[in-house]
């Protein structure tokens, strides 16, 4: 029996997928893909979220506001490790800082970061890390703050083999999205071969970021498989050992989810 996938991150509850849920599920389990991780952006839209993975037994959810939300409601530690009481919350995130889309005084980013890790450190839930053009002050607040104490994971990674060896060192595990499949991510089909496979994830960050060959189309949890098969490709091992180590990897981290099937 081929083993399942994880779809270790996904915005399931945005209305690109949640029009169709039933119909995303379903090839979502054609595919082999047997769970899915639904990572939260704002508090506005938590309850969509945990709702969602109360309703299916191998959908997970995460509690946390997006680096680059703007103007809703601002987590307070409190809040968050309140949220992460509910038992289908594996991890806080996703969170982190981008410095892509932002300009000016990010001071207010670098505080909500800092407060989604003292949360994550009190709930005792991983992180889920999202960094762009951002990776040299990411890597500092997670270091000032102690964030190895929790660990987590660096999704959707897109820097270098040099970021990607401090987040390995700081105990985090690396998340290769849609984007390892595209002809132009030379450098991070490079990070894909080094990082050991012990230590990688895969995931679709959909309803963004297709991979080959549904590029430019609407991602879905389903399509995590052709992120595997390339990860697979790059590490020339075969693609059922990537699926047994990235499911491994995934309940090892988020230790607060129930391998309910598989």
């Amino acid at each position: 029996m081929t083993p399942l996938l994880v779809d270790s991150h996904c915005h399931l509850d945005f209305p690109e997928l949640a029009a169709n849920l039933p119909q995303v599920l379903e090839r979502m389990e054609e595919m082999g893909v047997g769970w899915a991780l639904c990572a939260g952006v704002t508090l506005e839209r938590q309850p969509a979220v945990l709702e969602l993975a109360a309703a299916h037994d191998n959908i997970f959810a995460a509690v946390g506001v997006h680096p680059d939300n703007e103007g809703g409601v601002e987590p307070d530690e409190d809040r968050l490790v309140s949220l992460a009481d509910d038992p289908k919350v594996v991890a806080i995130g996703e969170t982190g800082l981008d410095y892509y889309r932002l300009e000016g005084d990010l001071e207010w980013q670098r505080e909500r970061f800092r407060i989604h890790i003292r949360a994550a450190r009190r709930a005792r839930r991983p992180l889920i890390i999202h960094s762009r053009s951002a990776a040299a002050d990411t890597l500092r607040v997670l270091h000032e703050e102690k964030a190895e104490e929790v660990g987590g994971v660096f999704h959707c990674f897109t820097e270098n083999a040099e970021v990607a060896r401090q987040a390995l060192d700081l105990g985090f595990l690396i998340s290769m999205s849609g984007i390892v499949t595209f002809k132009n991510a030379a450098e991070l089909k490079e990070v894909a071969r080094m990082v050991p496979l012990d230590r990688l994830l895969v995931e679709t960050d959909s309803p963004y970021l297709a991979p080959v060959p549904h590029r430019g189309k609407t991602n879905e949890p389903a399509y995590v498989r052709h992120v595997a098969e390339e990860v697979a490709r790059l590490k020339n091992v075969s693609f059922e050992q990537v699926a047994v180590a990235t499911t491994d990897n995934f309940f090892r981290l988020f230790s607060a989810a129930a391998r309910s099937n598989g």
